[in-house]
């Protein structure tokens, strides 16, 4: 019998979801905010249009099925922008086990994250501890942060983080209808002058130009120095390091 090639889990049949779990398929699940503010430049849906591509990119080079993206979660940093839409925690790591415990009780055994933001990397963490605790399935999990850092070079802004130079770049090449690229700003807010130490602490941005975490726009970097270029060569590094560490993982579904 031939390999299936990946797919999107809701362009499938019942049926043939279960062909697929039966096959050993292993389900990818894409993490990324619906809505969520990324300054005045990106769409609300930034982070779910880059987990979803991330998603694609895997299923057209492995037998994978990607699973919905997930695309509520916890995202206390920006509530005070307006459009955020926000969980607590907990919330979140229930939404994240249950969501993984339907497949799990369809018969899938191997499971991936592939998370694009960045406070929900704790929360998933505990879930995937829980997951593995409770139904004896080891979680993969694989954060944008540590993603496609060979590209690093290519930027140019002091510092960065949140609709940045990097984010918008892949915006650029992902979806440049939807990038307001001429309200970018660059925004540092007070982070120049915080002291550099061992220690990290929560943030929340706000337009508060008296708070330590004040951002005027809701973003944390330079957009403006952002290009399509780069964010063609930002999404393709991304996607090799998430399907190089696929593969060893998950060798026989490899094509």
């Amino acid at each position: 019998m031939p390999r299936m090639p990946g797919a999107f889990l809701e362009d499938l049949t019942w049926p043939e979801a279960e062909a697929r779990f039966k096959a050993g398929q292993p389900v990818i699940f894409p993490i990324g905010a619906a809505a969520l503010e990324h300054g005045p430049h990106l769409p609300l849906n930034t982070g779910s249009l880059i987990a979803r591509e991330l998603g694609r990119r895997i299923a057209a080079h492995m037998g994978v099925v990607v699973a919905p993206v997930i695309a509520f979660g916890y995202y206390p940093a920006f509530v005070d922008y307006p459009g955020t839409q926000h969980v607590s925690a907990e919330t979140f790591i229930r939404l994240v086990t249950e969501l993984a415990g339907n497949v799990i009780d369809q018969g899938v055994q191997r499971i991936a994250l592939v998370n694009a933001g960045v406070s929900t990397e704790a929360p998933l963490e505990i879930a995937a501890r829980r997951i593995l605790d409770e139904r004896k399935v080891r979680v993969h999990v694989a954060g944008i942060r540590r993603l496609g850092r060979k590209t690093d070079k290519l930027l140019k802004q002091k510092m960065g983080g949140h609709a940045d130079e990097r984010e918008t770049s892949v915006m650029m090449a992902l979806a440049p209808s939807k990038v307001r690229i001429v309200r970018a700003r660059k925004d540092y807010g007070h982070a120049a002058d915080a002291p550099r130490t061992v220690f990290d602490a929560p943030a929340r941005l706000t337009a508060d130009p008296a708070d330590p975490d004040w951002s005027a726009t809701g973003a944390f970097g330079d957009p403006t120095l952002a290009s399509a270029a780069k964010g063609v060569a930002i999404l393709d590094a991304m996607a090799h390091d998430l399907l190089e560490g696929l593969h060893r993982i998950f060798p026989d579904h490899s094509h």
